[in-house]
């Protein structure tokens, strides 16, 4: 195989494997089975290493690690990320949903309900469709650069299945581990004599703040998108129109969000999650409510640390 036919191999699999993540991550609809695609990735691993001219920071191969760092950097987010205020009973959240009506008038008022994922908050930075740079949240104006690690975790596509992408985007959601690998991981450390983890966001924390990437690869830490950050152009009028596009796009979202009209939906659908959680294979530590239009959640603005809406 000469240099043009590698070049165009390498090209041709790298829009396979980017497919096969979008199908399976984003829509849930696998196409091939874990073999074919791990051939996949093997024989443009073995073209990358033969020619390494043609090699690039956003090739699916840059999802198997091996990037050994020094230290974290620190990167300052384009939007800040606000704290949620809290809400642990019905009366609170009647109290709140008073205060957006007589702030709003007689506008109509949605709402999008989410499951919280008990993770680790990250910012991911796209820039014209590419990702450029992840960070966790930190204090909410800077964080921790942690963007080789977060490239090792498949749900979060390195380039964006979208014609129409923005110049700039930041995408917020939490990185976190099923219940299920955080057993296996953590027998395996007991196994070595290392401390235990004493709960999924510990071990989603750790393990995205490692300095060896290689090590995070073998984690199997996944990602959930939910919220916006800063954005170069008005593309999206509301949250539930942000969830659904960019799941088009390839990325991760909670298939048990839902849109509602109105405040009693809302209070329902937490009390049968307060009564099912234990059934995700994941931990929930409560249940996110945002208005969902964006010029609505402007005009209610935010407090120092957190959002009114």
């Amino acid at each position: 195989m000469d240099k043009a036919q590698a070049k165009q191999r390498i090209e041709k699999l790298r829009k396979e494997i980017q497919h096969h993540d979008y199908v399976y991550y984003g829509l849930d609809q696998p196409e091939i089975s874990d073999k074919e695609y791990d051939l996949l990735m093997k024989e443009l691993l073995q073209l990358e290493e033969k020619f390494p001219q043609f090699r690039s920071e956003y090739s699916p191969t840059q999802r198997v690690g091996g990037v050994i760092l020094d230290k974290l950097d620190t990167v300052t987010h384009k939007a800040q990320m606000l704290s949620l205020d809290n809400s642990y009973s019905i009366e609170e959240l009647r109290l709140w949903d008073n205060r957006v009506h007589k702030n709003l008038g007689k506008e109509k008022i949605e709402y999008v309900a989410e499951l919280k994922i008990d993770g680790l908050s990250a910012n991911l930075l796209y820039e014209r469709g590419n990702l450029k740079i992840a960070a966790t949240r930190g204090d909410g104006q800077t964080g921790e650069d942690v963007t080789t690690n977060i490239k090792t975790i498949r749900p979060i596509p390195l380039i964006q299945n979208t014609s129409e992408a923005l110049d700039f985007l930041e995408i917020r959601g939490e990185v976190y581990l099923e219940i299920a690998d955080l057993k296996k991981l953590n027998k395996q450390r007991g196994a070595d004599g290392e401390a235990l983890f004493a709960n999924p966001r510990n071990a989603a924390s750790g393990s995205l703040k490692l300095l060896d990437s290689g090590l995070v690869a073998k984690r199997n830490l996944k990602f959930f998108a939910h919220s916006l950050g800063a954005y170069s152009q008005d593309f999206f009028k509301d949250q539930w129109e942000f969830l659904q596009t960019i799941k088009k796009w390839g990325m991760r979202i909670n298939s048990e969000s839902k849109k509602f009209s109105n405040l009693d939906e809302v209070i329902s659908f937490c009390n049968d999650w307060q009564k099912k959680r234990d059934k995700l294979p994941y931990e929930i530590d409560g249940i996110v409510i945002k208005v969902n239009s964006f010029s609505q959640q402007r005009a209610l603005g935010q407090t120092l640390k957190s959002p009114r809406w």
